[in-house]
Parts: C-alpha cells; sequence; structure tokens
C-alpha cells in the first residue's frame, strides 16, 4: 500500500491490517511520520516530532511483544500530557525544552496499548484559549482553510487527524477543548465522564474540570482509543474505581443505525441565539436524520445553563492562579533575572513576566482577585452555586430523554485574527461545551454537515458513566451523513 492509502486508513482498518500481518507498524508508523515532515510546515499540528521513540515502539509490536486492539497505531499526543523523556512544554516559554522524567498514566496505557506516539502537538498556553492562536510557538492552521482556527485548545491534535498526519491522538477538555476543535476541523472528540480517564501527569489547568479524552475520524476511532485510555488509577485520587462503560460495543450497535426508543433531548436554552444560520441548518437536518432512525425528539428546558460561560470564567481562572503558582522559575523551567543580585520575589516575578502569554496571564489575574479575600464568597462561591444548578438541570433533563443535544459551536471556523481583541467573543466558542464540564458528564461531538464549506459539529451530551449511550447515538448519526474530507494540502 502507498503511503497515501495507509494515513487515509481508519484507526480500526490499520489495527487489522497490522494484526493480520499485511503491514506492519513500522510501515504505518513510518507512513505517518513522512506524512508529518510534508505538510507539518503548512499545518504546524505538531511542536515535537518523535521519530526514534514512535519507530521503536512499532517494532515491538512488529516483534511480537505487544498485541491488542490498537497495537500498532500511531498516535499524537497533546503537549499537556507529560511523556517521560520527550519535551512537554503546555505550549508555554516557562516550560521551553522541559523534559519530564515520567510518564502520564494515560501515556504509560497508551505504551503498555503498542500505540507508538509520533509526538506532541500545538495547543493554546496551558489549555486556555479556544484557537491554538494563543500558542507561544505559533498558531495552528485549519486543514480545511490554512487562513482559519483549528479550534482550542486542541487545535494540535485535532488538526494532525484532518490533515492525515495521524489516526488517532489525545486532547483534554476543560470548557470544550476536545469537541471545540473537533468541531470545525470535521474530525470527532470526546469529553470522558469526569474521573474516568486519568488526570495523574496532566498539567493542571482547572483540577475539578480538566479531562483527558480520545480523538478520531470515526466514532469507532474515538471509541477504541477511549476503552485503551480509560479506567480507574489510584493515582488520581478524583479517578473513578468503576468499570468502564462498554464504549466500542456502543459504537458499533450505532452503526447499524437504529435509534428505536431512544429519547433525545434538544436544550430550549440552545435554542440558537447567536449561532450561524448554516451551523443550525446542519443540526437541524440531522436531527431529521435521527428521527428517520426511529429516536424521539423531546425538547427540554435547563434554565441555569445561561449562566454556565460567567460562573466557567470564575471557577476556571481561579483553579489555573492556583495551579499555576509551582511555575516560579524555583524548581523548574524558565528562569529570569538570576544574576545574584535580585531577590527571589524580583527573580518570580521576571520569571512569570516573561513565561507566561498574555491569556495566561489575564486569567491568573481573573482567579487571584476572585480567591482574593473579601471577594471570594461574592465570585468564586457563587459560580459554584451555579454549578450545583446546572448540574441539577442535567440530572432533571436525564430523567426525561437518554442523550440531549445541541450544535457543538454558534459558529464554524473562524479566521485568525478576528476574535483575539475580544476575550468575549473568544469564550462565546465554547458556548455549548462548558455545561457538560461543570456537571462532570461525558459528551461528544460529532461531523454533521458543512456551512459554506466548512465543518459543523454535532453535540451529544450524556449522564455521568453512561458514556457508551453518546457512543450509539454518535455512530447512527455518522452513518447517516456520512464523512467529510478536507481539499488536499
Amino acid at each position: 500500500m502507498t503511503v497515501t492509502d495507509l494515513t487515509r486508513l481508519s484507526a480500526a482498518s490499520l489495527a487489522s491490517k497490522i494484526a493480520s500481518k499485511e503491514v506492519s507498524a513500522v510501515e504505518v508508523t513510518t507512513a505517518h511520520l513522512d506524512r508529518i515532515a510534508a505538510v507539518d510546515e503548512r499545518v504546524h499540528a505538531f511542536l515535537h516530532v518523535d521519530r526514534e521513540g514512535a519507530l521503536a515502539a512499532a517494532r515491538k509490536v512488529d516483534n511480537g511483544e505487544i498485541t491488542g486492539p490498537l497495537a500498532g497505531v500511531p498516535i499524537a499526543v497533546k503537549d499537556v500530557v507529560t511523556t517521560k523523556g520527550v519535551p512537554t512544554t503546555a505550549a508555554s516559554k516557562i516550560l521551553e525544552g522541559w523534559k519530564p522524567p515520567y510518564d502520564a498514566t494515560i501515556v504509560e496505557r497508551l505504551k503498555q496499548a503498542g500505540m507508538p506516539i509520533l509526538g506532541k502537538t500545538n495547543m493554546d498556553e496551558f489549555a486556555m484559549g479556544s484557537s491554538t492562536e494563543y500558542s507561544a510557538y505559533g498558531a495552528t492552521n485549519n486543514p480545511w482553510d490554512l487562513g482559519r482556527i483549528p479550534g482550542g485548545s486542541g487545535g494540535g491534535s485535532s488538526a494532525a487527524l484532518a490533515a492525515f498526519e495521524a489516526p488517532l491522538a489525545i486532547g483534554t477538555d476543560t470548557g470544550g477543548s476536545i469537541r471545540q476543535p473537533g468541531a470545525v476541523t470535521g474530525t470527532v472528540g470526546a469529553k470522558p465522564t469526569y474521573g474516568g480517564t486519568s488526570r495523574y501527569g496532566l498539567i493542571a489547568f482547572s483540577s475539578s474540570l480538566d479531562t483527558p479524552g480520545p480523538c478520531g475520524r470515526t466514532v469507532e476511532d474515538t471509541a477504541l482509543l477511549h476503552s485503551v485510555m480509560a479506567g480507574y488509577d489510584p493515582r488520581d485520587s478524583t479517578s473513578i474505581n468503576a468499570p468502564v462503560p462498554d464504549v466500542v460495543k456502543a459504537a458499533r450497535l450505532g452503526k447499524n443505525g437504529d435509534l428505536s426508543g431512544v429519547k433525545l433531548g434538544v436544550v430550549k436554552e440552545f435554542a440558537g441565539d447567536g449561532s450561524e444560520p448554516g451551523v443550525l441548518s446542519s443540526f437541524h437536518e440531522s436531527l431529521e436524520k435521527l428521527v428517520k432512525l426511529g429516536a424521539e425528539i423531546v425538547e427540554v428546558s435547563c434554565p441555569n445553563f445561561q449562566y454556565a460561560l460567567p460562573a466557567y470564567y470564575l471557577i476556571a481562572p481561579s483553579e489555573a492562579s492556583s495551579n499555576l503558582a509551582r511555575f516560579d522559575g524555583v524548581r523548574y523551567g524558565l528562569r529570569e533575572g538570576d544574576d545574584g543580585n535580585r531577590s527571589l520575589e524580583e527573580v518570580m516575578s521576571l520569571t512569570r513576566e516573561a513565561g507566561f502569554g498574555a491569556e495566561v496571564k489575564r486569567r491568573i489575574i481573573i482567579g487571584t482577585y476572585a480567591l482574593s479575600s473579601g471577594y471570594y464568597d461574592a465570585y468564586y462561591g457563587q459560580a459554584q452555586k451555579v454549578r450545583t444548578l446546572i448540574t441539577r438541570d442535567f440530572q432533571s433533563a436525564f430523567e426525561r430523554v437518554d442523550v440531549l443535544v445541541s450544535p457543538t459551536t454558534p459558529f464554524v471556523a473562524f479566521p485568525f485574527g478576528s476574535r483575539t481583541s475580544d476575550p468575549y467573543q473568544m469564550y462565546l466558542a465554547d458556548l455549548f461545551t462548558i455545561p457538560t464540564n461543570l456537571y462532570g458528564g461525558p459528551a461528544i461531538s460529532v461531523p454533521c454537515g458543512l456551512s459554506e464549506g466548512l465543518p459543523v459539529g454535532f453535540q451529544i451530551m450524556a449522564p455521568t458513566m453512561a458514556d457508551d449511550r453518546m457512543y450509539r447515538v454518535a455512530a447512527a448519526l455518522e452513518s447517516a451523513v456520512g464523512s467529510f474530507t478536507p481539499p488536499e494540502l
């Protein structure tokens, strides 16, 4: 098979061909490394490519040392996930060149599954952003239109999939950073139940929200990766000690296109205010397709969803201001002004000024203010109360329906620079995704159409630990609408 053929195959197909010895894991990995070399100068999906490490892992599979459902299938990993001996920077100057001495749990599981890690993907600095324009190492370009954003914060992972540089990728989702990039690049992105995937080894942004998850080009591929990376981890105090839902079985069941008896809740508060007409059109056409597959549409009201955005932008920055206090130039990472004539406080100030970008500084300042004496109860405390109300909205809705559905984003990929001058307009990209993070349940984005030639995402939200439900509906929709391929680079 040619390099082009191999890079266009699904992860499930690649795994089957590797297992049957039709192709070798080294051939598959080399094909993707060559694709990265050919196109990533234009896409800039990767911050670091680990050619030697990936090929060494592939050889272990070919030698029969490792077997498994995804053995030999290469993967890209977001640069916020620690990888032993491989640069991990969270796309920040403050961690430039840092090589972790240990692997994150999810990286350990990828290696145990025999999945060669191609490299680390670009992102908004410390996962703070919705466009990957806030990377300290330059923006990633959307393969559908190189002049537009690939979403964020995990734009590098989604762009790598859309550009056929990797068949699978790892992302993290704090307020939509897996689903939103998936939507605007025409790929699949899933946020598992909070605690369903380990946060051990994740460079923390907002600890009560951060959720590692799988990214793929098909629902089945995404489910296969989900099953590999998920599961209890005693090193993560928030990890759920319970069996992983059978998401692969659910995805394969959904492919038969039968949704008889499934109730889909359309959120009244997400009826379309502020959404582009093309996005709404694709969403409603997809609903009609799901109804033809046997699903029942039920309108539900979640009145507190309207407060999700302001609540999130108090909770997440507050937790970020605490988590990022560790980056002080003392233990590791960048150190500025250490000439022997400055105090520790001066060195810390100079380090953080030089090492953090504008968006990170903005969120640290907001979070520190919200947590400060005299304001904690008025801001952070109130936001947590709103979070409880949003959780109750979800619980009430799931008493009536099996899943909730909405557009993933209010708009398609926007041009670079069009929203960076107004942070609020940038934050609106996560309008439909944030409620799920505050609740802690799973959600997935699957391509559902095109608007003006650009992909539109369809979001499916499920109750906590019912990740399999969303995969079943997503696979059914995928079978009804088909796939969407960007123009050749």
